[in-house]
């Protein structure tokens, strides 16, 4: 199968040469970055790293997803992680496997199941992740753990779900639809650890707010919508 792994950035120079290093590349087909209107080297250090830059200047989490999935349309399978160095790109093959011998639909890391660095995660980004799951098992029946970045999918899977949060709904969008249409959801405890430079969610007051409504809307919005 050819894999396919989208990594979307926003001022993520720290970080993304390490993160793409790390990649079993014998493992992957493409390595894609996504430049999501970044002020600083993120492009050219991916670039420096191996990976191929595609840029995206719409703003927003589910626009860069969007369109390095889109670049990566002639794969079998897509892996997300971000470019922070929270995710352990060394995982990957863990994360995708289930996906690749069909054993699940969509597989999500699971930071709490997993292990989490001291400082890797918030309080507030705990309790918050707790409450979605929460809501998405009370709503749709998903026995998940973590809503977290780090994921599976096949392509034409992702294809199929039409996606249209293009923000920070696009994390629980995916999960909401693939319930849905009764698709395997699986997690799988993963290592979790302390980003490089400052987090565009939990990070600020604004992304921490922003997060928890379109996590909490979406999967409101979608219960009440045919198809």
């Amino acid at each position: 199968m050819k894999i396919a792994v989208v990594i979307p950035t926003l001022n993520e120079e720290q970080a993304i040469g390490e993160v793409v290093n790390a990649l079993p590349k014998n493992y992957l087909h493409d390595i894609i970055v996504v430049d999501n209107g970044s002020t600083d080297n993120t492009a050219k250090n991916a670039a420096a790293a191996g990976a191929r830059v595609v840029l995206e200047t719409r703003r927003g989490y589910g626009s860069a997803c969007f369109a390095g999935a889109t670049a990566a349309r002639d794969s079998d399978v897509l892996v997300f992680l971000d470019g922070d160095r929270s995710d352990d790109p060394k995982q990957l093959e863990m994360i995708a496997g289930p996906v690749i011998t069909d054993q699940a639909d969509l597989v999500i890391g699971s930071r709490i199941q997993g292990v989490l660095e001291k400082g890797s995660m918030p309080i507030h980004g705990r309790l918050g992740n707790r409450f979605i799951v929460f809501l998405l098992r009370l709503l749709y029946g998903i026995n998940i753990t973590d809503i977290g970045s780090f994921r599976a999918i096949k392509t034409r899977t992702l294809f199929n779900l039409n996606m249209e949060q293009m923000t920070y709904g696009w994390p629980v969008e995916m999960v909401v639809k693939a319930a849905r249409r009764g698709l395997r959801i699986q997690s799988v405890p993963i290592r979790y650890r302390r980003r490089l430079g400052e987090s565009k969610v939990t990070g600020t007051l604004k992304g921490t707010v922003l997060a928890t409504y379109y996590m909490f809307l979406v999967p409101i919005k979608y219960l009440f919508e045919k198809g």
